[in-house]
């Protein structure tokens, strides 16, 4: 199995990132042996994978252009194809569609959604379609000048997109019909205004959303009504402990493949908080929180076999494994620790 990892590379970014790191895992003690890096790319910061694994996709941070490169599938390297602009400043999140036909992205600065088609030879064509994000923006003098969105996701099924937008504390609902956004029914659900909605995942066997809240440490359990697209609300938690009293601010989160546990990452309190869900209501009771042995874990994600969970500690250069418990769905101490310049995301593909 091999793994990509994007990176932060500026010297705006304070980086020190080289480009796109490729490692083989062993999936068995969770190591990560460098197999390369290819250099020379901007940013590129949140990485997707076709479903084939033929083809990996990158966004480019702080610039405005997404990257398609053909993956060596035997020995994990990959090569540019091109690149296309994404129509709005700082793209910072990208998926595909069921059918592998569309790459819809998040122009965080742009305040907008870029959908771009994808050929049957992994080529990004132009955008075909920008959607302007609006509401009223937030109260954080910095951070909700403007919308912002940091993160688009497909349902299973591919009938609706979702989009947490931290500049106006806003999940926006799109349905998805022959490649153009749609708004829902509902189009979209506010939160609290101190919130700042940055990512969304589901619940494997359930209509159940969860989302992280970047401003105020939290995670936000929804009900998810796939007719009309609404989120409803039913219970948040805060991802630290009530004994830590410092400036801290969530990242990522992740779910486990039976929806047994939720895991979201703390920036400041470097941590991985760990949640357990209600097998029937889809409530979260805190666990805890575990250190990640390194400063902003920017990105979390357990490997696919749920076995390992790496944390990319992003100010410190390091990416970290640490064995989860399939009982208890905590993590135990660091089984290996690998260099990676500024990693901010990872994704796995599997050997032929």
């Amino acid at each position: 199995m091999f793994a990509y990892v994007g990176s932060r590379t500026t010297r705006e970014r304070a980086a020190r990132g080289e480009g796109i790191s490729v490692f083989r895992v062993d999936e068995h003690i969770g190591t990560l042996t460098l197999v390369e890096i290819v250099r020379g790319l901007v940013n590129p910061s949140y990485l997707a994978l076709s479903a084939d694994g033929e083809f990996l996709y990158t966004v480019h941070g702080d610039r405005s252009e997404a990257s398609a490169f053909k993956v060596n599938k035997r020995t994990g390297r990959i090569t540019l194809l091109n690149t296309q602009g994404t129509g709005g400043n700082n793209p910072v999140h990208l998926a595909i569609d069921p059918t592998g036909r569309f790459l819809v992205v998040s122009n965080h600065l742009g305040g907008s959604l870029a959908v771009l088609p994808v050929g049957f030879d992994g080529l990004l064509r132009p955008v075909m379609q920008l959607v302007k994000l609006e509401g009223e923006t937030g109260p954080h003098r910095v951070e909700q000048k403007q919308a912002k969105p940091h993160f688009n996701l497909f349902d299973p099924a591919g009938r609706f997109v979702w989009v947490p937008d931290k500049g106006l504390n806003r999940i926006f609902a799109f349905r998805f019909e022959d490649g153009r956004l749609v708004p829902a029914p509902v189009p979209h659900e506010d939160t609290r205004e101190s919130a700042g909605p940055r990512h969304l995942v589901f619940h494997p066997g359930a209509a159940l959303a969860y989302v992280v809240n970047e401003l105020d440490s939290s995670v936000t359990a929804y009900r998810v009504h796939l007719e009309s697209g609404r989120l409803e609300a039913f219970q948040l938690l805060s991802t630290l402990p009530d004994s830590f009293t410092g400036n801290s601010r969530a990242a990522a989160i992740q779910m486990d493949a039976r929806g047994r546990f939720l895991y979201a990452s703390n920036r400041g309190f470097d941590s991985i908080a760990v949640f357990s869900v209600d097998r029937d209501s889809g409530a979260m009771r805190f666990l805890g929180a575990h250190p990640t042995h390194g400063r902003t874990p920017r990105f979390i994600t357990p490997s696919p076999d749920g076995r390992f969970m790496f944390a990319l500690n992003e100010d410190s250069d390091s990416i970290a494994t640490f064995p989860i418990d399939p009982n208890t769905g905590l993590l135990g101490e660091t089984v290996a620790t690998a260099a990676s310049g500024s990693p901010v995301c990872m994704v796995f593909s599997r050997e032929p």
